[in-house]
């Protein structure tokens, strides 16, 4: 199997944790504008738990976000600050860590209603060049639907870094994954598939329970295109499978982003281990966490890893 790594955990809900200026709309992005030694400080928390990615904070980066007038004005230059920061903690903190830009859901997560592509594809390019030169790898997160991946791909395709693409699934434990826009997830990953620049297929800010059939289907896709385990073992295949849930209760269809904060559970960090442990042994070699898992889960994952040695 291809060896484990371990990605950092939820950036909004760690900057809240540490005391961080944080309300909707601005969500991450308001530490960023009023207090970005806060977002120095959780990056750190993370890469002091062992994580060895970390995730630029350009998550609300977005008009969603930050409302259209301040989108204008500062967008480009906040995205950009998120992934220099991030950088700035890497080097600092002297060990072997990458930067992975975020290109997030342009019109809010969970919410394919809402997409618009050409709408999409400009505020992402945005993110994209403001992030670009300061990162290792991309994550394109949260996507709901298979329009919102193509758009991804798109504006992605002549990156020459790493480019993952991690889906939002429904949180309805069923025979089949889906994604939020009820899609299946086997369609999905057949549709970016045939785009290529393709380096890993993610499931993320979903609850954990969902994600091992996410992942099993995966698996059927690319056995059924010779890019199955064993080759990806053999390094004949270089597609990463990754997961980082989150610890909210189910969200519903009818959920409404920016309109309240999302209920979480308490997911311990043992608790959540013993999903990652499932999802390694299908074939995840990228575990970390989304919201509301923080450096004590990220520890947990890391010293688990450790053992595996």
């Amino acid at each position: 199997m291809k060896k484990l790594t371990i990605l950092d955990g939820g950036m909004g809900r760690e900057l809240k944790r540490i005391g961080a200026p944080f309300s909707q709309p601005l969500w991450s992005a308001q530490a960023l504008i009023e207090a970005p030694h806060y977002v120095t400080q959780a990056h750190q928390g993370f890469i002091d738990a062992g994580a060895e990615i970390i995730i630029a904070n350009s998550y609300a980066c977005v008009p969603f976000h930050l409302g259209e007038v301040l989108y204008q004005q500062q967008g480009h230059a906040l995205a950009e600050q998120a992934a220099v920061i991030a950088k700035d903690v890497v080097k600092s903190s002297k060990r072997d860590v990458l930067v992975a830009g975020s290109l997030p859901p342009a019109f809010g997560s969970y919410r394919p209603d809402l997409f618009e592509r050409k709408r999409a594809f400009e505020i992402l390019s945005t993110l994209f060049n403001a992030q670009d030169q300061h990162v290792d790898l991309w994550f394109a997160e949260t996507i709901s639907s298979i329009e919102e991946a193509l758009v991804m791909v798109n504006v992605l395709k002549d990156s020459t870094k790493p480019c993952h693409y991690a889906f939002t699934l429904s949180d309805e434990v069923g025979e089949s994954a889906r994604l939020r826009s009820g899609e299946l997830v086997t369609t999905a990953i057949k549709a970016i598939l045939r785009e290529g620049n393709l380096d890993g297929i993610f499931f993320n800010c979903s609850i954990p329970e969902v994600i091992e059939r996410a992942i099993r289907d995966t698996n059927k896709v690319l056995s059924e295109r010779n890019l199955n385990k064993a080759n990806r073992e053999n390094n004949n295949q270089q597609i990463n499978i990754g997961a980082f849930a989150n610890s909210f209760v189910p969200i519903s269809a009818a959920h409404k982003a920016n309109e309240a904060v999302q209920g979480s559970r308490d997911l311990s960090p043992e608790e959540y281990l013993q999903f990652a442990k499932k999802w390694h042994s299908l074939g995840a070699n990228i575990i970390g966490g989304c919201c509301g898992i923080g450096p004590a889960h990220i520890e947990a994952l890391v010293d688990w890893k450790d053992s595996l040695s």
